[in-house]
């Protein structure tokens, strides 16, 4: 089971922190990441870090402005956001791959769970 939280609606030039509680998995074991996905566009890849490769892939567009990382005792994975932009308003998913040679998540394809999502709006 995936749980999103921390959405909300921020200014522009403003940070959320975005939680998933990831249970039933073990983070160092599955590739885990965020995807997003605006009214009326496709559901594209955000950010996701393969802990078994050490490697996190960002989309060109949250590059240097969005970090994601895990808490492993916790079993939580959070994606911090910063420099939010008005484009970033999306509802946000957390999703895991099962499989553990993934290295990017530019689609969703492959993909085997997913959380109910939460809503990031980027307004003034």
């Amino acid at each position: 089971q995936l749980v999103e939280s921390g959405g909300g609606l921020v200014q522009p030039g403003g940070s959320l922190k975005l939680s998933c509680a990831a249970s039933g998995f073990t983070l160092g074991s599955i590739v885990i990441g965020w995807f997003r996905q605006a009214p009326g566009k496709d559901r594209e890849g955000v950010s996701c870090i393969n802990s078994r490769r050490s490697v996190a892939y960002y989309a060109d567009s949250v590059k240097g402005r969005f970090t994601i990382s895990r808490d492993n005792a916790k079993n939580t994975v959070y994606l911090q956001m910063n420099s939010l932009r008005p484009e970033d308003t999306a509802v946000y998913y957390c999703a895991v791959d099962l499989n553990p040679n993934r290295v990017a998540c530019a689609t969703a394809d492959g993909m085997n769970y997913w959380g109910e999502g939460t809503l990031v709006t980027v307004s003034s």
